[in-house]
């Protein structure tokens, strides 16, 4: 990313600094949509197409955006990282995932993308989210679906199936560890890793809580950002565009003012203990220059019965871009997979 980005960035969504929950450029296509796929049905009463976007109210007072691509027989429902950023940087999985055997669902969680955007902190803790999830699949008529989430997504899918395992035919949790303090840990690590003049440096501006400030950011960007969120210069768009319209009210609510200091309200989830509670097929993704601890990730797959894990060893936390083959080699066909 050019170096003026990052602050232009943060300054346009009024964050403090940004999760590691986001991804190149020449993809080596494992799988392509079918020219043979059938058209999107439409999810309006009337049968007007809308190209599979629609509308689905929750809570019953607002709406989140939901699109279907592919229609094909096996369901999949996306969960975007973040908490705050919206669905776009998962649009690289137009290009693998094919349509004629896969429909799967964008969608923006409330306060996210082209879905509502209330001002309410209230509204933003892990038992909402999951409980918008339910009412998403509901509204969508998903009785058994496969549930895929990345970084924060992949922590409120691990929520999801743990609360709701009759509807989970097959689970995926990409980039995410069983726990918030495992998650500290581990990046901490990485900051220790650093020059002792870069960690000083960026101290100067954490004791004064000046996150927003440009130099901060930088030292951010050269040091955490272009060598474990997303590997490439420059970044994909649908990254940057997903960055760019990050709600950080969201963000700073459960997350807190930055990927070293996390003081928001999921600050002590942890879920280790519930793993072995997971009997679905679960595929647990990673990359090896991720801010989640591959460690952690294999020791996920040795306490859920039922899983793999692939390590991306090119990739980061966005290694959907920055080490497609490994990535789409195993999730497609942990997708397909779902037809048997």
């Amino acid at each position: 990313m050019a170096r003026a980005t990052r602050r232009a960035v943060l300054t346009a969504g009024g964050s403090a600094v940004v999760l590691p929950l986001l991804g190149g450029s020449g993809c080596d296509k494992v799988s392509g949509p079918s020219p043979a796929a059938q058209p999107v049905s439409s999810g309006r009463p009337d049968g007007v197409r809308t190209g599979g976007s629609r509308k689905v109210a929750v809570d019953g007072r607002f709406e989140v955006w939901v699109k279907q691509v592919g229609s094909g027989d096996i369901p999949v429902l996306t969960l975007h990282g973040g908490p705050g950023f919206p669905h776009y940087y998962f649009e690289c999985f137009e290009d693998f995932l094919p349509r004629d055997r896969i429909r799967f669902y964008y969608y923006d969680q409330l306060g996210c993308g082209f879905s509502d955007r209330p001002d309410d902190a209230s509204l933003w803790t892990t038992r909402r989210f999951r409980e918008e999830v339910e009412q998403v699949r509901r509204a969508l008529g998903l009785e058994r679906f496969v549930l895929y989430g990345q970084s924060w997504g992949g922590m409120l899918a691990l929520e999801y199936a743990l609360g709701y395992p009759q509807h989970v035919s097959r689970l995926v949790i990409s980039n995410m560890t069983a726990s918030i303090p495992s998650y500290i840990k581990y990046v901490n690590e990485l900051r220790a890793a650093m020059p002792r003049d870069v960690d000083s440096a960026m101290k100067v501006f954490e004791d004064r809580a000046d996150y927003l400030a440009p130099e901060y950011q930088q030292l951010v960007m050269d040091n955490l950002y272009s060598k474990h969120i997303c590997r490439l210069e420059p970044w994909p768009e649908p990254a940057m565009r997903s960055m760019l319209n990050l709600n950080a009210d969201i963000y700073n609510t459960m997350q807190g003012p930055s990927e070293f200091t996390v003081t928001g309200n999921f600050k002590d989830w942890d879920r280790w203990a519930d793993l072995p509670r997971l009997s679905m097929p679960t595929l647990l993704m990673v990359g090896r220059y991720d801010t989640m601890s591959v460690a952690d990730i294999q020791r996920m797959g040795q306490l859920i019965p039922n899983s793999q894990v692939v390590v991306c060893e090119n990739g980061s936390h966005l290694s959907m871009y920055d080490d497609q083959e490994t990535y789409f080699g195993a999730l497609v066909p942990f997708l397909l997979q779902a037809d048997k």
